[in-house]
């Protein structure tokens, strides 16, 4: 599933990057295991420390100090960011609780994804079971999952395109 990724980003001569706290770069390590992903990855901004997440992806630090580091709309800061920083046409943004222990009052299972890309910024809530290592693997199937979706679903656009947010989607609680 990896390569037919990296392959459609080649195809339509995009890119892109991520910035990933509860994966720690999973998911970069991911697209950079197919040969040739040096084409279409950027990069990827490894921001475990909440601090971290405001300094290198630009997540606004008064948003991480009212709601904390797992809140959907830092998802989408940090896709905005790892697109923006990285100068890349996709941005992913993961963010969640892995286990085994609640994080700020967030249960394990709880995990934000954040893409942004041509046409916008999407955010999806996922709740998941399972070890701290069944959590990260299924936000890094996840979250590629939501790159291969969108890729196949909205019309090739050039890079530089416009960054700003346009819609917002996200699963009920």
């Amino acid at each position: 599933m990896t390569a037919r990724l990296i392959g459609l980003l080649r195809e339509r001569g995009q890119s892109v990057a991520t910035a990933e706290s509860l994966t720690g770069g999973m998911v970069c390590a991911e697209l950079t295991s197919v040969a040739g992903a040096s084409a279409v990855v950027k990069g990827g901004l490894v921001v475990y420390a909440t601090e971290l997440k405001a300094g290198l992806a630009g997540v606004d630090p008064e948003l991480l100090a009212e709601h904390g580091a797992v809140y959907p709309d830092v998802a989408a800061q940090l896709a905005v960011g790892a697109r923006r920083r990285c100068h890349a046409t996709w941005g992913l943004g993961l963010t969640g609780v892995a286990g085994p222990a609640a994080q700020d009052g967030v249960p394990p299972g709880t995990v934000y994804i954040g893409l942004a890309g041509p046409a916008g910024v999407s955010v999806t809530e996922l709740s998941l079971t399972g070890s701290r290592d069944d959590v990260r693997a299924a936000s890094v199937r996840a979250a590629l999952d939501l790159l291969r979706d969108a890729l196949l679903a909205e019309p090739a656009v050039p890079e530089g395109a416009d960054l700003s947010p346009r819609h917002r989607s996200q699963e009920a609680d």
